[in-house]
């Protein structure tokens, strides 16, 4: 894979894969709710600014013909959600801005490059662009209080996250109970580029793992439901497919932070004998908002 490509992972990470974070309110009286359940629900504030700082890193090795060659790419950003809206029914318009971010890749055939949007010095070749999209909204949400994406718009060109597109978690109906479980479909579409095209349909399965001083854990794992029998494609896929948790905060209601974790191989997708891994993780972790005004 080359540097471009490995440098085009962390732009992912960066566009998207991003918690949301906001108060969480029972939707009715605690003693309705039944003793060793917890009912998880949104509540967002108009003006409310939702930051986190997030750390993304990733190792492509490519084997081509005997011969494998490793891109290595690290990306820490801080990035908020501005809560712009909020309606009647507590669903909330929120927009994405990142506020900054810091590009590492080295390659095992080209070195090292570095940037730093809070350098002075201009981004690497290919990706001017991103300058231009530091602190202005990338994104625009109408999210539902139990979760749920109502609307999407993408105000800039914003790839799918190289970890999943893990905006919002979406919550369980009812009240629930530690080792409940609860799934969302999915679609990704991947593609080689002058090649094939295929949507794959996904399955994202939550569980509330524990409950412990007040912090809910929930593991979520990604199962693919269509067949993908094309190496080409199955490669492309591989940082689409990830596993991790979540950590909630019940009595502050909101998310504190999340992990994923990757590490697959495809074997056959440029030849009989050609594979590529591709091993990354992701942590985010929720920062102190801005006051409301």
């Amino acid at each position: 894979m080359s540097r471009g490509a490995g440098l085009t992972l962390g732009l992912l990470a960066v566009a998207g894969g991003l918690i949301v974070s906001g108060s969480l309110r029972a939707a009715e009286p605690a003693s309705s709710v039944a003793a060793g359940t917890v009912l998880l629900r949104y509540t967002f504030r108009r003006g409310d600014d939702l930051a986190s700082d997030v750390m993304h890193r990733a190792l492509t090795e490519t084997t081509m013909n005997g011969v494998t060659q490793s891109v290595e790419t690290s990306t820490d950003s801080s990035r908020t959600w501005n809560v712009v809206a909020v309606d009647e029914a507590g669903a909330a318009t929120l927009e994405q801005v990142v506020d900054e971010v810091t590009m590492t890749s080295r390659s095992s055939d080209q070195g090292e490059i570095r940037w730093s949007s809070a350098g002075l010095a201009d981004p690497p070749p290919g990706y001017e662009g991103v300058r231009q999209s530091l602190g202005v909204p990338l994104v625009r949400l109408r999210v539902a209080a139990d979760g749920r994406i109502l609307e999407r718009r993408e105000l800039r060109p914003c790839p799918a996250a190289a970890t999943g597109d893990l905006v919002i978690v979406p919550l369980p109906e009812e009240p629930v109970a530690v080792g409940h479980e609860w799934s969302v479909p999915d679609e990704v579409v991947v593609e080689v580029p002058n090649g094939p095209r295929k949507s794959v349909r996904t399955r994202l399965r939550y569980r509330l793992q524990r409950l412990d001083d007040g912090i809910a854990t929930i593991a979520v794992d990604t199962t693919v439901l269509t067949p993908v029998d094309d190496p080409r494609l199955e490669a492309r896929l591989l940082e689409r497919i990830w596993d991790g948790t979540i950590r909630f905060d019940v009595e502050a209601g909101r998310i504190v932070g999340r992990r994923t974790a990757i590490d697959r191989r495809v074997v056959g997708f440029g030849g009989p004998q050609s594979s590529v891994r591709y091993k990354a993780s992701l942590e985010e972790r929720a920062t102190s908002p801005k006051p409301a005004p």
